[in-house]
């Protein structure tokens, strides 16, 4: 039986995966994180404490394992608190890249990195595969510098670029840009939104299948696995009120440079996604689509907790 090693399984993507897998009859599935598992699900597969910043921690568990695949999903994802800890993010986006990569080695693993679109300047998006990075935080150097160790370092990989990743899990431990809207506007709370900073905002179930598409394939290369919808976090969010009902009497429309945040941010990304839907077949949802997904989380979670 094939087994799949997933980091970060506590958070969105890797509680995704995680229920991607669990229901693979022909895959044992290691889902590996920091604390309890957090995931509702207890069955289907096995969970295991490991702290990606322990090299030895790191080495013990994926040798114990010894899976064929590796989906390194867990990361510091914070842009903000990146450039406010510029060594925490080094531990965790390329130190823990670092001791991964040398368990991977170690294992004979293939070995799939999620990135981001940070790793460019927001010049010329969208962005092909072979596009010239040029990152303008202290988030997007950390991420590059893990794809440049998985591709000097790594003897079988894979990269999956994503962007702006949402969606609902049980017991989250970080908001994403759609939950925080509809928090947002729900409590009538005055925000200000950019309207000059373009994305292709990811559904989390997509990212997952993406993912796992590239370990069924045991593809290699990099590839762009994001939302195929782009415009500014201004229109997301009216899009979000929509769906919800909700009112954007209080969302002042601003433009990055008055918004003052702590890390700068690529004005236009979003990826060109030729390459997976070729290669993967990979194809994501709308942005409605992915809202009305979410919607319907929203309204299960509600039901189970009045029940």
């Amino acid at each position: 039986m094939k087994k799949v090693l997933v980091t970060g399984s506590n958070g969105l993507l890797g509680q995704k995966l995680t229920d991607l897998y669990r229901l693979e009859d022909n895959v044992a599935l290691i889902a590996t994180g920091r604390g309890e598992n957090r995931h509702l699900e207890k069955t289907g597969y096995h969970y295991v404490t490991m702290d990606i910043t322990n090299r030895e921690e790191v080495l013990s568990v994926i040798s114990t394992h010894q899976p064929d695949t590796i989906i390194h999903g867990a990361a510091m994802t914070n842009v903000d608190a990146c450039e406010l800890d510029p060594e925490a993010c080094q531990r965790l986006n390329v130190d823990a890249v670092d001791y991964l990569v040398e368990a991977s080695n170690h294992v004979g693993a293939h070995f799939v990195f999620v990135s981001t679109d940070f790793i460019f300047d927001g010049q010329d998006g969208p962005y092909g595969e072979e596009a010239e990075p040029n990152p303008v935080s202290v988030y997007g150097h950390s991420k590059l510098r893990g794809e440049q160790i998985v591709q000097e370092k790594a003897t079988s990989w894979a990269i999956a670029r994503t962007v702006l990743v949402y969606g609902l899990v049980a017991d989250m431990s970080r908001s994403n840009i759609v939950l925080w809207a509809k928090d947002s506007l729900t409590q009538s709370k005055k925000i200000n939104v950019v309207d000059d900073q373009y994305r292709s905002p990811t559904l989390a179930e997509d990212l997952a299948k993406g993912c796992y598409l590239i370990e069924r394939k045991n593809a290699r290369g990099i590839y762009n696995i994001s939302g195929k919808d782009q415009m500014n976090i201004y229109e997301l969010v009216q899009q979000v009120a929509d769906h919800f009902h909700l009112s954007m009497e209080h969302v002042t429309r601003i433009d990055s440079e008055r918004l003052n945040q702590p890390a700068k941010r690529p004005p236009v990304t979003g990826f060109d996604l030729t390459k997976s839907r070729k290669v993967l077949g990979y194809e994501p949802r709308s942005f409605k689509e992915g809202i009305a997904i979410v919607y319907e989380q929203f309204l299960k979670a509600q039901t189970n907790e009045n029940s």
